[in-house]
């Protein structure tokens, strides 16, 4: 929260400036007096004055002990509150959505690779993964755009849902909007997920425990379920729920390239406009997600794991 308040604020601009030059580009002429008068009268109106000491007594006071980040000085008089408030469903239905997603298919996908390693069909899907892991989701999302916008119009160009809220019009059109942009999340993360779950069930498919049950008679689902799954799985969850922790964060590119109204286009907005007070609302967010994610993982590890105990 300290380092989020002053890395701002060594950006060459600031908001002051920001709203200054919006005014004069306008074709507003204005002596240097108004200028400097204006300057003022948005210091104090931005809650600017005063030193840094200051003004980092007040945002901690408002914001960790008041849970308020003050108004949007891009939306002004927005609270930021209201605008993360606004966004922050759209980020969650659509990057929880994808993520879960990808973590499901991946894992069951990497688990049968790395239980069944020499078959073609196992290396197949390992090359698929290796393709995909590399590529990054921004650059899917341009792939998508391309094929599925331009070249074969069947998603609209930018994000629009139509009808009242909460309504069948309103959810079968943010779910058809939300298809590219969850899609470019999904084949991104996708080959992470195979590969690090393949790498892990390969391993403990070559275990003593495994070669016994082998040796028993069970069967193939069984010791790919009950025996490499359960104990690879584990890592899996702990990568996930920082995962979920960091969906709160937004996903930037992806929604800048779909207009998709989430957190991330928050973030983008705070920083071309110079927005203190959106930027920090936004990363604290994100923060506070993922520290919680890595305490709650934590507390349910021996749900889990039964031999995990807490004392």
């Amino acid at each position: 929260m300290t380092v989020i308040f002053f890395v701002p604020r060594f950006l060459p601009s600031d908001p002051v400036t920001a709203a200054l030059g919006r005014v004069m580009s306008s074709g507003s002429a204005m002596r240097p007096e108004e200028v400097q008068a204006m300057r003022s009268t948005l210091m104090q109106l931005y809650g600017l004055e005063g030193t840094l000491g200051e003004q980092y007594f007040n945002f901690m006071k408002r914001a960790v002990f008041g849970g308020s980040f003050g108004p949007s000085l891009a939306f002004y008089p927005t609270p930021v509150n209201a605008l993360i408030g606004k966004s922050l469903p759209w980020t969650i239905f659509l990057l929880l959505t994808s993520t879960l997603i990808a973590w499901v298919v991946g894992n069951l996908i990497g688990v049968l690779a790395g239980y069944q390693s020499r078959r073609i069909y196992s290396k197949i899907l390992e090359g698929f993964a290796i393709l995909l892991y590399p590529i990054p989701y921004y650059i899917l999302a341009l792939i998508l755009i391309i094929l599925f916008v331009y070249i074969n119009p069947i998603f609209p160009v930018s994000f629009n849902v139509q009808g009242a809220p909460f309504s069948l019009e309103f959810i079968s059109s943010a779910v058809f909007n939300s298809v590219l942009p969850a899609l470019s999340i999904i084949i991104g993360s996708f080959g992470w997920w195979v590969l690090s779950m393949k790498a892990l069930s390969a391993g403990i498919a070559e275990e003593d425990y495994v070669s016994f049950a082998r040796f028993k008679g069970v069967g193939g689902p069984a010791i790919m379920g009950r025996y490499v799954m359960r104990n690879a799985i584990l890592p899996q969850i702990t990568v996930l729920a920082l995962n979920i922790g960091a969906i709160f964060n937004g996903a930037l590119i992806a929604e800048i390239l779909f207009g998709y109204p989430g957190l991330g286009t928050l973030v983008y907005t705070a920083v071309v406009q110079s927005d203190y007070n959106l930027l920090m609302g936004t990363i604290s967010i994100g923060i506070i997600a993922v520290a919680t994610a890595a305490l709650a993982i934590d507390l349910l590890y021996p749900f889990f794991d039964p031999r995990i105990q807490y004392r």
